[in-house]
């Protein structure tokens, strides 16, 4: 008679097969997002933040978007935009997720309908687990690289050390590259990994060959 495996063994199970997520993000183009999805990436991000390097325009997200294959995760990305915005983004791009990246409240995060997570700057002396709170119904929390002035994109990692235990899924991102993302992993176990500038040719423009590194780094993690 066959018996049902124990808990501890579909732990152990789970474990063994647990992967690392990636995220893409500043995604310009559609050989860009093909380029991503062929080598693994599991998610999009696209940059709907003018003032950003990497931006892009509602109708090329929307060609873009509705041209990938199944299974890929379309992530709009907001810094502090008006709802009104949101709204007009949402009504013609058809995204899987919100990502907000600015000073944005949990009551202005979910107001759209959709699932989101919200980024938080590891800024010197914050208390993180505190700000992570703030935010209940997020579906996961990104923690990026804490600028002065800059939104995100900085290209600056942060001390990886002071990466907080959580029950949410937690991304890590901020100056990722190739030659670190496997170490970044090893000592902070996130749940995914976001990268944008470390795999470009030029802002706004992915490099094949950084993309497939990145994965590669990932995979050896």
């Amino acid at each position: 008679m066959l018996q049902s495996p124990s808990y501890s063994i579909i732990q152990a199970d789970l474990a063994l097969s647990y992967r690392t997520r990636v995220k893409i993000c500043g995604i310009t183009s559609l050989a860009d997002a093909l380029d991503a999805v062929s080598l693994g990436a599991d998610a999009l991000g696209f940059v709907f933040y003018q003032p950003s390097p990497r931006a892009v325009d509602i109708n090329t997200a929307q060609a873009i978007i509705l041209a990938l294959p199944p299974f890929v995760s379309a992530v709009g990305l907001f810094v502090d935009a008006t709802p009104e915005y949101v709204r007009d983004v949402l009504a013609t791009v058809p995204l899987s997720q919100l990502q907000f990246h600015g000073d944005e409240s949990a009551e202005y995060c979910r107001q759209f309908g959709k699932q989101w997570f919200k980024a938080l700057r590891m800024q010197p002396d914050n208390d993180i687990h505190a700000k992570i709170a703030e935010y209940p119904d997020a579906s996961a929390i990104l923690l990026d690289a804490w600028h002065p002035q800059l939104k995100g994109g900085t290209g600056e990692t942060f001390d990886w050390r002071h990466w907080p235990a959580s029950q949410k899924p937690l991304i890590l991102a901020g100056g990722l590259t190739p030659e670190n993302v496997s170490e970044a992993i090893h000592l902070t176990q996130p749940y995914a990994v976001d990268v944008s500038g470390g795999v470009e040719a030029s802002k706004g423009i992915k490099q094949f060959t950084l993309l497939q590194a990145f994965m590669a780094g990932v995979n050896a993690a």
